[in-house]
C-alpha cells in the first residue's frame, strides 16, 4: 500500500450495529491499496467491537484509561495514524461517499487546520428528540469558532497544539479549536454533507442526560480558560445559569399556582414560555420550513436550559469538593 493521504480514525464504545454501519460506509470510499488507512479506537467495549473492526481490516487500538473520554480515544487514534490529514468519526456515524474527495483541496490554504461539513440525523422518525436535535447540527458555512466530533484535521497542527485535552469528558472539540485559532489557524465549515448520525435518543432520560452533559462541558471548559487570553464560554455559562434558573422559577410559580388554585399564577408562566418558544422558532426558521417542528425546537431551546443549568452546577460543586465527574453517557449499548 502506498503512503496514505488520509487516516480515518473511528472511535467507539459499545456501538454494536451502529459501528458496523459506520465501517461499511468507510470501506465504500477506500480504494484497493489506496491512499486511506482506517484506525479504530475502542474504549473497553463489551460487545465485541474490536473484532468487528478487525474484520474490516482496521488497525485496532483498545484504550483503558482510568477516566475514559472521547478525547483520550481520538488522541490515541491520530497518534497511531500515519497520514498528514486525519478524518475523525464517531462510531455512530455514516460517512458521505464524496466528502473526502470534495473537501481535501480546501487544505491548500496552509492557514486551514480543520474542515467539517453537515452532520444530520439518519433516524429522525424514531423519536421527537431526534427530530428536534437534528436541527442543532445545521450551521451556516464559512469560518467558524469550532467544529463537531466529525472533522478533517491537519496532523501537523494537532501535533503543534498537543491534540485533544484528555481530561475533558465533553466539549473537547471547541476547546481544541480555541487553541488552534489562538495559534493563528482557521476552522472552516463547508456546505456539503459529511456524515449521517444516529443519536438513538428515544427517551426523556436520554435527552436529559445529554443536555446535562452539555452543561458540564460549558462549565469545565469555561473555568479552564476564564483567566487566559482565550476565554471560551464564559458568557454562555452565565447566561445558562440565568436562563436555567429563570425556567426553574417559572416552573415553581406554575406549581404554586396549581396548589393555590390560582389560574393567573398557574397560566402566566406557561404563556410566557410559549411566547419565548415562538420567538425562538421565528429567529431560527432558517433551520426548518416546518412550523410545528420549529416551535418544538423553540420549546427545546428553553427547556434544555434546566438540565444544562444542573450540569454546570454539579461541575462547580464537584470542583469545590475536589471530585471529578466520570464519563456521562446517554446512549444504550
Amino acid at each position: 500500500m502506498s503512503s496514505p493521504l488520509v487516516s480515518i480514525v473511528v472511535i467507539g464504545r459499545n456501538e454494536g450495529e451502529r459501528l458496523v454501519r459506520c465501517l461499511e460506509s468507510v470501506r465504500d470510499i477506500i480504494p484497493p491499496g489506496g491512499e486511506v488507512e482506517l484506525v479504530y479506537v475502542d474504549s473497553e467495549s463489551t460487545d465485541g467491537s474490536p473484532q468487528v473492526a478487525l474484520d474490516f481490516n482496521a488497525k485496532v487500538i483498545v484504550v483503558k484509561p482510568d477516566h475514559p473520554t472521547a478525547a483520550w480515544a481520538r488522541n490515541a487514534g491520530w497518534r497511531a495514524a500515519s497520514a498528514p490529514f486525519i478524518l475523525f468519526l464517531d462510531g455512530d456515524t455514516i460517512l458521505d461517499r464524496s466528502f473526502l474527495l470534495d473537501t481535501l483541496n480546501i487544505f491548500d490554504d496552509p492557514k486551514v487546520a480543520v474542515v467539517w461539513g453537515h452532520r444530520r440525523e439518519i433516524n429522525t422518525k424514531a423519536s421527537i428528540y431526534n427530530r428536534i436535535l437534528d436541527l442543532e447540527w445545521i450551521y451556516p458555512e464559512g469560518h467558524v469558532a469550532f467544529c463537531g466530533g466529525d472533522a478533517i484535521m491537519r496532523r501537523s497542527v494537532l501535533e503543534e497544539v498537543g491534540g485533544f485535552d484528555e481530561d475533558l469528558i465533553a466539549g473537547e472539540e471547541p476547546e481544541l479549536c480555541t487553541r488552534m485559532r489562538s495559534a493563528g489557524y482557521e476552522i472552516k465549515h463547508v456546505d456539503r454533507p459529511m456524515t449521517g448520525h444516529d443519536l438513538a435518543i428515544t427517551s426523556f432520560t436520554q435527552y436529559w442526560r445529554r443536555a446535562f452533559r452539555t452543561g458540564h462541558a460549558y462549565a469545565e471548559v469555561s473555568e479552564r480558560y476564564k483567566n487566559t487570553p482565550i476565554p471560551i464560554w464564559t458568557s454562555e455559562v452565565k447566561h445558562n445559569f440565568i436562563h436555567g434558573g429563570a425556567m426553574i422559577m417559572l416552573a415553581g410559580l406554575a406549581g404554586l399556582g396549581l396548589l393555590m388554585k390560582s389560574v393567573a399564577l398557574m397560566c402566566g408562566p406557561v404563556v410566557l414560555v410559549l411566547a419565548l418558544a415562538w420567538r425562538t422558532a421565528r429567529r431560527f426558521r432558517w433551520r426548518t420550513t416546518d412550523p410545528k417542528l420549529g416551535f418544538m425546537y423553540g420549546l427545546h431551546s428553553h427547556f434544555q436550559k434546566v438540565p444544562i443549568f444542573l450540569g454546570q452546577l454539579q461541575y462547580f460543586i464537584n470542583r469545590k469538593r475536589g471530585r471529578r465527574n466520570r464519563l456521562i453517557e446517554y446512549k444504550e449499548a
